[in-house]
Parts: structure tokens; C-alpha cells; sequence
């Protein structure tokens, strides 16, 4: 809108009435403007967050974890004021130079068998290149190198006599034909011996070697079975072992602090299109006497009632993510706040200079610290210790997070993040009331990643029931590697006992096996 001075009225209402009008349009544009720098922004850090998620580093670790962190807060006014050049040379002195470790090879387990091989000089070498003389035996230079023995594969042929009697015999007399009973097997009448399903099993739920790969291992080594035989096998060893996977659950759910997460699950044949499987678990990833218990469990949904179903009233402490879902349970739930750092990693993305997000991720990394300076103590002793030293920082991140709140646009990355751990922060502080309780869920976490890269596999279930079974499975085997046993031995051995003596359970739990 342009004016000529000379063209302008007189008239003083006239003038203030232009001049409110103009100065209406200029509100309005400057409101436009900022919509629009708004939107850049929120587009641009939409951008830099993928180009983060997909070229930049995976790992969430923080530098300095567990040691003293640098007050972030502290240094933020003075760093802003710095030069790019000057920002550049603070980030690359700030970054620890190690040096790199030298490879060292681990021996050779001792109780591997062993066959020694002799690599002598001939009997002409053994002169003195010198005088001619004989050369002495001085000494011997050892090395020890592995080899691989493919694997060994019988057949059991099971004789069973069969005894009459002679005398009934002579005299006419019908007798009865006596024989031994077949031994208890897994599966009647089928060729499988535990050892081979336990290897099957191993095979897919352990190594995500898929059952189309298994039939062409078998064929390699001239053996024929066919992935639809090994796939009813799996579901009749997964109904074989439930009571096992029932009476572990009795256990879990005896556990003051569990654990739970879900992934989702694609099953061909189910009502909905995507299924999930959820995991609850208990103890900690070093089986030292304690209770380690990894449990899945299929459902073709996310609804809360899915975790209200399995858990069954149990009103302990439980470690979830931010799922709405886990909130229509009866346990207390505690957040995690490996899940509140992650939205700040996401916030900060390629940016390396300090911000806010670097604040809230300073508050993150000296709980972080504390808990790793304790985790050798035990819980009575942690607990003492989240008062006196995490206690106080995580109200002072609270009043940081309610600060800060209303200064973003609701819309940015870090505007969310921050949302995202006020909302969580009644549940995340949870953690400072007892001393069995985890900063983080990512016990869960760590479960479920091996189904989620077997996942990649064998990629989905053809029905329900196929996925239930993988759910048992899934279930044994890596509650076996939880409590530090070999995986293989201790399925084999459960399938053999349960087949004959199906009440013997107790003999069977994890710490039991010996």
C-alpha cells in the first residue's frame, strides 16, 4: 500500500482511520510471516531428523556416560556468543581421543577335545647348517587352530521283543503276546526325537534360521522333511511344553518389578491385518541366582485388554514405554526414561552446537551416571542412594522441562520431547521409591530385539494358532539363554522329560537345570 503525500486528506479522523487500517495489515503479514517460518522450521527439522534416523549414528549412548558430565546449562550462554569457528574447535576438544585397544585372541575353551598334529623337520634338515653337527630338540612352538565337525546324524532303531507262551501253545490255548511299551516320545509315532526337534527349534526361534532353509539343510545331507512336517511339529512341541510356559508365568507374575513391551506380528490368516507380540519379562541380563523370566504372548490386536488379560490382576510395579494401553492394567507402572532420552536424540538430530535439547540430555546422562556408579549395590543401598543423588536432579529437570514448556512452538521436535516427558514424569520418578525398580525398560527392550530380528526372516505366521506356537517357543528359548543355559540341551531335555512325566515341572524351571 503506497501513499503520496499529497493525495492524503486533511482530515484527522480520516488520517487515524488509514493508519489503524494499515496498521492491520501489517499485523496480518507479520502473523503470515511467522506461520510460514513456523512451518519451515517444523519442515526443516522434519528433514534433519530423517536424514539423522537414516545416515547418522544408531546408538543413543551418550559421551561420558557414567563419568562427570559437563554442566551444559552452565556454558550455554557463553557458548551461543561464540563463532562457528570458535563453536567448531570446542566440539572437537570436547571429544574424547582414545587410544585403540590392541585385538588380544581368546583361548580355546579347555574342555574342547583335542588332536595333536606334529610338524617335524626331516630327518636330513636336523644338521647344523654350520659344522654339520646333529641339532638338539630345544624346545616346541605351539598354536592351536579350530576346526568344524558338520553335524553327526543317527538313527535310534528300537527293538521290542515279543514274548508267547509255548505251553498255552501245545495245549491249543491262545495266549496273550507280551511286549515292551514304546518308549514316551514328543511326538507319537513320528521319526522326531527330542534332539532333532530341540534342534529345529534352536535352529528357527534361536538363529531365525526359517523352515524353507532348514528342509534345504536336511536335503544337503540327503535327509527329506518337508517344512509343513517341522511346522506341525513346532505347533505339537509348543502345546507339549505349555504347561511349562503356564507355570513360568505363575512365577513372573509372582515378581515385585516386571517388564513389558510389544512388537508388531504379521499372521496370513488372522482376522486383522497386523497382529502384535507382546513380551513381559523379569530379572536382569546376568543369570546370577536370581529369577530371569522371558515371556511372549500372541495376540491379533494392541488392546489394553490384551496386557489386563495376561497379567491377571497383578498389581506390582511394571516398566512400559508411553503405550496408552498398558495404562487400563492394575499394576503401577513405572515410564522409562530411555524412551524420554530418545525423543530428545530425535530433537537434537544433526545438530551439534549446545542447545536445550543438549540441557535436557545433560539432566538425562547424570541420572544415567548415578545409576551406573550403584548398580552393584544392592536395593535397600540404591534406594539411599536415589535420594540423596538422583532425587534432586530429577525435580531440578522437572522445573527445567515446566520452564520451558510454553517458549516453543507446539509443533517443533523439542516443543514434543518435552511434552512427552511431562507426561511421563509421575510415572518415570517412580523409580526413586524403590530400590528394585530400573531407571529404564530396556530389559524389554533387549527381549524382544531377538524375535524382532528373527522377524526379518522368516518375516510372518501363517495362522493364529502357528504364531501362538512361536510364542511358547520364543518364550523357552530365551528364558534358557536368560539363565545362562545352552539352548539346545535344555529343550531337548524338557521335551524328553514332559513326554514322560508330564507333572514333573518343577524339576524343569530354568534355575533348576543342571
Amino acid at each position: 500500500m503506497k501513499f503520496d503525500a499529497n493525495s492524503l486528506p486533511n482530515d484527522p479522523e480520516q488520517l487515524k482511520s488509514m493508519l489503524l487500517e494499515l496498521q492491520y495489515v501489517v499485523q496480518k503479514q507479520n502473523k503470515e510471516l511467522a506461520q510460514q517460518k513456523s512451518l519451515y522450521q517444523e519442515l526443516l527439522d522434519a528433514y534433519n531428523a530423517k536424514i539423522a534416523k537414516e545416515y547418522g549414528k544408531k546408538s543413543e549412548k551418550m559421551p561420558g556416560a557414567g563419568e562427570v558430565f559437563n554442566e551444559v546449562e552452565a556454558r550455554l550462554d557463553d557458548i551461543e556468543t561464540l563463532s562457528d569457528t570458535e563453536k567448531a574447535l570446542l566440539i572437537a576438544n570436547d571429544e574424547p581421543h582414545t587410544e585403540k585397544a590392541k585385538p588380544k585372541r581368546t583361548p580355546l575353551p579347555e574342555a574342547l577335545p583335542r588332536k595333536e598334529v606334529v610338524v617335524d623337520l626331516h630327518d636330513d634338515a636336523k644338521v647344523c647348517s654350520h659344522c654339520q653337527s646333529a641339532l638338539h630338540k630345544m624346545g616346541e612352538a605351539e598354536s592351536e587352530t579350530l576346526e568344524f565337525v558338520p553335524a553327526h546324524i543317527k538313527v535310534i532303531k528300537t527293538v521290542r521283543p515279543k514274548y508267547a507262551c509255548r505251553a498255552c501253545e501245545k495245549e491249543g490255548i491262545q495266549s496273550d503276546i507280551q511286549i515292551a511299551p514304546m518308549p514316551s516320545t514328543p511326538i507319537p509315532k513320528s521319526i522326531a526325537t527330542p534332539s532333532l526337534l530341540s534342534q529345529i527349534i534352536t535352529c528357527k526361534y534361536q538363529f531365525g534360521l526359517p523352515l524353507y532353509r532348514q528342509e534345504t539343510w536336511f536335503g544337503d545331507i540327503g535327509i527329506t522333511i518337508n517344512r509343513k512336517t517341522m511346522s506341525s511339529w513346532m505347533v505339537r512341541c509348543s502345546e507339549l511344553l505349555e504347561p511349562l510356559y503356564d507355570t513360568l508365568k505363575i512365577q513372573l507374575l509372582q515378581q515385585p518389578a516386571i517388564h513389558a513391551d510389544e512388537t508388531p506380528l504379521k499372521v496370513i490368516k488372522a482376522n486383522k491385518a497386523t497382529s502384535y507380540m507382546w513380551l513381559y519379562c523379569c530379572g536382569d541380563d546376568k543369570p546370577e541366582g536370581k529369577t530371569n523370566i522371558v515371556l511372549f504372548d500372541y495376540h491379533n490386536s494392541r488392546a489394553g485388554q490384551c496386557a489386563i488379560d495376561f497379567l491377571d490382576d497383578y498389581s506390582g510395579y511394571m516398566h512400559v514405554d508411553g503405550y496408552k494401553g498398558y495404562e487400563k492394567t492394575s499394576a503401577t507402572l513405572v515410564a522409562c526414561l530411555a524412551h524420554i532420552r530418545r525423543k530428545f536424540i530425535e530433537a537434537k538430530g544433526n545438530n551439534k552446537t549446545t542447545g536445550k535439547a543438549d540441557v535436557a540430555l545433560n539432566f538425562i546422562g547424570k541420572l544415567y551416571g548415578i545409576e551406573q556408579s550403584i548398580k552393584e549395590m544392592k536395593d535397600d543401598e540404591k534406594y539411599k542412594a536415589r535420594q540423596q543423588q538422583a532425587k534432586p536432579i530429577v525435580e531440578e529437570f522437572y522445573h527445567w522441562l515446566v520452564e520451558h514448556k510454553d517458549k516453543l512452538s507446539p509443533q517443533r521436535p523439542l516443543s514434543k520431547a518435552i511434552t512427552y516427558a511431562l507426561n511421563q514424569y509421575e510415572k518415570f520418578k517412580r523409580y526413586l521409591d524403590d530400590g528394585k525398580l530400573s531407571i529404564d525398560n530396556n530389559r524389554a527392550e533387549r527381549a524382544i530385539k531377538p524375535f524382532v530380528i528373527g522377524r526379518k526372516a522368516w518375516l510372518f505366521s501363517h495362522t493364529p494358532r502357528g504364531a501362538k506356537a512361536s510364542a511358547i517357543l520364543y518364550s523357552l528359548v530365551e528364558t534358557a539363554k536368560a539363565n545362562g543355559l545352552v539352548v539346545h540341551d535344555y529343550i531337548s531335555h524338557c521335551l524328553e522329560q514332559i513326554a514322560e512325566n508330564p507333572d514333573a515341572l518343577e524339576s524343569l524351571m530354568p534355575w533348576n537345570f543342571k
